[in-house]
């Protein structure tokens, strides 16, 4: 049977107004294999390249991370060289980056926070590592996420009123859900009293509290108070998508075992480990001389919970409670004073939806 000619350059010309419709999708499709420093750059070719990277920026949900360790091969902290070289290969558009370095080497360079120990996670498909010695940090990035707000805060004695705390979204902010909370300066007279002071409307209200004691602050600048300052910087974040928990190790918990026992705790909160962050804040008496053992507390994290990234540091001071939220069931501490800690770690996971 000889094939109809007509018929044939009709099949070809449905094929191809099929293809042609569908190049949108092509090219979107395409686009999910490219880095987003890239992705900006495609985007400048035609409208149609416009389109497409802005639906795939949009859909790019999830956060991610750079880390370092280890005496970099140049001038300059190891954190700020792998910083980059790998933000070339990074699959989202950051809005919201935090930073953490040890201040010990990173002090005086120019590359939010400083402290002298670091528990950065390590590669995405590694384990997480305790660095209580040398080079270490971590920056974490967030894109805009939809139905999440993630707002930067900063106070000093000069800019602490009830206006700001308001405007920094911790009080009178019913979709407020988790606090990360980092003092500075903490042992200058008068830091106490102005801690509690930031901590006191937050302990009120039924939000996850979790951070620690820094050495120093390098982002954003401030003008209003001189160096040497104390104060709180933080990130405050708002959205019913965000869930959190925390735990608190004690100083009764002095073996792997144990340690173990109040981890395990954390899965009663039931989070999906999907788009999930582990942090952990602990006293810079932990680590492997308290424990005579290294990496105790991480590598508990990673049995309990394998796929969930951990980032943290060894301070002088945590800022924390337990909270596991079950159900109708709430444990929290609710006094500003219980929420402060040493000799401990807060050990917490946050939900981005």
């Amino acid at each position: 049977m000889e094939e109809n000619p007509a018929m044939s350059v009709a099949s070809i010309e449905s094929k191809a107004e099929y293809t042609l419709s569908n190049v949108a999708e092509v090219v979107e499709r395409i686009l999910t294999f490219v880095p987003t420093k890239s992705l900006l750059r495609i985007a400048c070719v035609c409208k149609l390249w416009r389109n497409c990277a802005r639906r795939v920026l949009r859909v790019q949900q999830n956060f991610t991370w750079v880390s370092a360790s280890g005496r970099s091969s140049c001038d300059g902290h190891a954190l700020c060289h792998s910083l980059a070289e790998e933000v070339e290969n990074v699959y989202v558009l950051p809005k919201t980056v935090l930073v953490m370095v040890d201040s010990e080497t990173f002090n005086g360079q120019d590359c939010c926070s400083q402290q002298k120990k670091v528990t950065p996670s390590g590669p995405h498909s590694g384990a997480p590592k305790e660095f209580q010695d040398g080079e270490a940090g971590y920056a974490i990035m967030f894109p805009r996420l939809e139905g999440v707000d993630i707002r930067p805060f900063h106070f000093c004695k000069n800019t602490l009123s009830d206006a700001h705390l308001v405007e920094a979204g911790l009080v009178n902010n019913k979709e407020l859900r988790v606090v990360l909370l980092f003092s500075y300066e903490a042992f200058k007279p008068g830091a106490s009293r102005f801690l509690n002071q930031v901590l006191k409307p937050l302990a009120r209200s039924n939000v996850l509290i979790a951070g620690g004691h820094v050495e120093s602050v390098f982002s954003p600048e401030r003008t209003c108070c001189s160096r040497g300052s104390y104060g709180v910087v933080g990130l405050a974040l708002s959205g019913s998508k965000i869930q959190g928990a925390s735990v608190l190790l004690e100083q009764d918990v002095t073996t792997s075992k144990t340690a173990e026992t109040v981890i395990q705790r954390l899965k009663a909160a039931n989070l999906p480990e999907r788009n999930t962050v582990g942090l952990m804040f602990a006293c810079v008496g932990r680590g492997h001389q308290y424990y005579n053992q290294q990496n105790v507390e991480a590598d508990t994290f990673r049995k309990v919970f394998p796929n969930i990234p951990l980032f943290g540091f060894f301070g002088n001071g945590e800022i924390g409670c337990d909270r596991i939220v079950k159900d109708d069931y709430n444990l929290c501490d609710t006094d500003a004073d219980s929420l402060q800690h040493g000799y401990t770690t807060v050990m917490s996971l946050v939900h981005l939806g």
